[in-house]
Order: C-alpha cells, then sequence, then structure tokens
C-alpha cells in the first residue's frame, strides 16, 4: 500500500473510532460506501447491508459528533499537505471561493426556508471554500446562504477566509480567487485587512475615480483606482467561450501589482472551482439529500466530501499524470479503505444463489486461505 493510501486507512480508522457504537460504525462505513460508488446517486435505500431507516437514524437522530469528524479529517490533511518536501520559495495556497446551488424540488417544511430560489434557482444555497495546493485538491469549508436580510455570499465568504487555519496560512503565500459576485467593494478591503491579495472577477462597468469604466480600458495590466476603494487595483481580461461558441470577455482584477498575462492566468485557475462542484455533485452526490432536518443534510455533505477526499487521496497514490477517473478513484477507495464494503454483498448474491446453484448440479463453497 502506497504511503498516501496508508495515510487514507488512518483517516478511516479514525473516523470510526469516533463512533459512539459498532452499530453507528457500521452505519457510517456503509455511507461511505455508498458514496464512493461514484454514481452520483447515493440513495441509503440502494445500501445492501444496511437498511435505509437506519442510515437515516444514523444522519438525523443519533448523538455522534460530526464537528470531530470534520476536525480530524482537517487535521490529517493539513499533516499531509505539510509533510510534503519543498522547494525553492514559498508555494501559493489558492483559496477559491464560489457559491453553489444544491437544487431541490419538494418541501422542506424542518429546515425553516433555508431552501429558497436565488438567481432563478431553487435549492440549499452553498459558499464553499476549496483549497489547492500543488497536488492537492481540498473542499475545506462552506456555509448556508440564508437569503435576504443575513450576510451575504461574500460576507459568509470573509468568514471562511477568516477561519482559515494558520498552520496553512503561515506555510504557504495565500492568493484568494474568487468571481464576480465576490468582487464587492466590502470584500476587497476584507482581504486587505487579513494582508491577503486576491484575483476576483468584476463587472464591465464597474467605475474608476476618474469618471471612466472598466470597459474603456484598452491595455492589459493596468493600475487604477475603483470606486469606492483607496488603494489600486491592477486590471486584465479574458475571453471565456460560451454556449454557441460565442466569446464573452471577463474583466479581472488583481490587490497585488501583477503583469495582465498574469493576471489572466490566475484568473481562468478560479475555473477550476466549477469542475469539482460537477465532480461532488454528480458523482459524490453532494445534491442527493433526502433528509428532513438541517442536522441530517449537515452530516451528509460532511460525509460526501470526506468521500471525495479519500478518491482524490486514492488517485494521488497511483501517480498517474492522466486527469482522474472518479469512478476508478473511487473504486480504488473502496477496495483498499473498506473491502469488506465489497465483498459483503457478494457473499449474500453467493448465499442467495446457492438454491439455484443446486439445480444445475453444482455447489461452491468459499474457504479462509492460511496468510
Amino acid at each position: 500500500m502506497s504511503i498516501i493510501l496508508a495515510h487514507a486507512q488512518g483517516l478511516v480508522y479514525t473516523l470510526l473510532s469516533l463512533m459512539p457504537s459498532h452499530y453507528q460504525r457500521d452505519s457510517l462505513q456503509a455511507l461511505l460506501g455508498l458514496f464512493l460508488q461514484a454514481q452520483g446517486h447515493p440513495l441509503p435505500q440502494q445500501c445492501q447491508v444496511k437498511s435505509a431507516s437506519a442510515l437515516s437514524r444514523f444522519l438525523n437522530v443519533y448523538a455522534w459528533s460530526t464537528r470531530c469528524l470534520i476536525r480530524e479529517s482537517r487535521r490529517m490533511v493539513i499533516q499531509q499537505i505539510l509533510s510534503q518536501p519543498r522547494i525553492g520559495r514559498k508555494p501559493i495556497l489558492q483559496v477559491i471561493i464560489d457559491l453553489t446551488t444544491l437544487e431541490k424540488r419538494g418541501k422542506f417544511k424542518a429546515l425553516d426556508g433555508l431552501v429558497r430560489v436565488y438567481h432563478g434557482k431553487r435549492g440549499l444555497h452553498v459558499v464553499v471554500v476549496y483549497l489547492v495546493v500543488g497536488q492537492w485538491r481540498v473542499p475545506w469549508s462552506f456555509r448556508v446562504y440564508r437569503g435576504k436580510n443575513t450576510a451575504s455570499p461574500a460576507q459568509l465568504g470573509l468568514k471562511l477566509v477568516g477561519s482559515l487555519p494558520k498552520a496553512l496560512t503561515n506555510h504557504f503565500q495565500v492568493l484568494i480567487l474568487v468571481d464576480t459576485a465576490f468582487g464587492s467593494i466590502e470584500f476587497l478591503k476584507g482581504i486587505r485587512k487579513f494582508k491577503y491579495h486576491a484575483i476576483a472577477g468584476v463587472r464591465c462597468d464597474r467605475q474608476l475615480q476618474d469618471g471612466r469604466s472598466l470597459k474603456q480600458l484598452h491595455k492589459r495590466g493596468s493600475q487604477v483606482r475603483l470606486v469606492g476603494l483607496k488603494f489600486p487595483v491592477t486590471i486584465s481580461w479574458y475571453y471565456l467561450k460560451r454556449d454557441g461558441g460565442k466569446l464573452e470577455k471577463r474583466f479581472v482584477l488583481s490587490t497585488k501589482a501583477l503583469k495582465g498575462s498574469t493576471i489572466t492566468w490566475w484568473g481562468k485557475r478560479r475555473w477550476q472551482i466549477e469542475g469539482w462542484f460537477k465532480i461532488a455533485k454528480h458523482r459524490f452526490g453532494l445534491h442527493r439529500f433526502g433528509q428532513a432536518t438541517l442536522k441530517g443534510i449537515y452530516r451528509w455533505l460532511v460525509l460526501s466530501l470526506i468521500a471525495y477526499l479519500l478518491a482524490h487521496w486514492a488517485y494521488l497514490s497511483t501517480a498517474s499524470p492522466n486527469l482522474p477517473d472518479w469512478a476508478e478513484a473511487a473504486k480504488l477507495a473502496l477496495e483498499v479503505l473498506l473491502p469488506q464494503l465489497v465483498i459483503l454483498p457478494l457473499l449474500l448474491e453467493f448465499q442467495r444463489l446457492q438454491p439455484l446453484l443446486r439445480t444445475q448440479g453444482l455447489e461452491l463453497q468459499i474457504t479462509r486461505c492460511k496468510m
């Protein structure tokens, strides 16, 4: 077993040890196994080793500490990231922040209006922090946007940035990457207070202090002063291909003085989180929760993200130069980290087919081999 898979196995053992009973340990394994099927629909009723009602009670009722689960997962992530050798100057920690909608239908009366319509999409609206450093891709934390007259997505993003652990921020150069929704005056001032730099999408009609707007700029890398900001920013842009092949001009600013081409390169890197959103939803069922309680939904999201993390480590263990095949990575994680969940359904199916085998004059036996 590779070192990183051994580390992943240690994480699984640690999480299981946090469960107060063996019934809950079995339920945790069963849920991780469902997520690691990586088919995008980890529905409890499809579980072969635990009943849907048992998994529902595990998510919504039983008193196990979700916070401890998160704390231990983060501790081992930090430990693994910091264990990598560093050559040269401090590497850059990309902190990508974005809002995604976990679209839902139906009524969720117990959620106190958290399932709502925002920008034409109905569901749970979640601000996510996604960390990228070297080969590591880590969904770090999230907050639910609760609607009008509550903290805005940009304000939630600032809170999440402020909660980043010093073990990471002291070890790396921190660069915040956000889209236009987070490029507000308040957000940029907040990032500056944290003494970080940001690359942010910005609307083309943002006003400059000299009376012009951004769309009137003609040179990438121009240093300008936006209305409402006391410090200068540097502007660049790139062209994004939309549906139908049409190119859309996207402006991006940097709070750090950089070349226009560098700002453009970093501005495009923000789109990494969009690809991850698709993986998390369509492979690891992030949006497939059906729980009727906030606790159940929160636990569902946390376990989905942990399953992605295990699959990501399994992919890294292959040292493949190719882009991840998430089905294969999740399969490897499941077989190495939770082999009993692969074997038990086969044994149950074998037991079910025994009468049929006998009618065909066949008899199969499974024996334990000597190691």
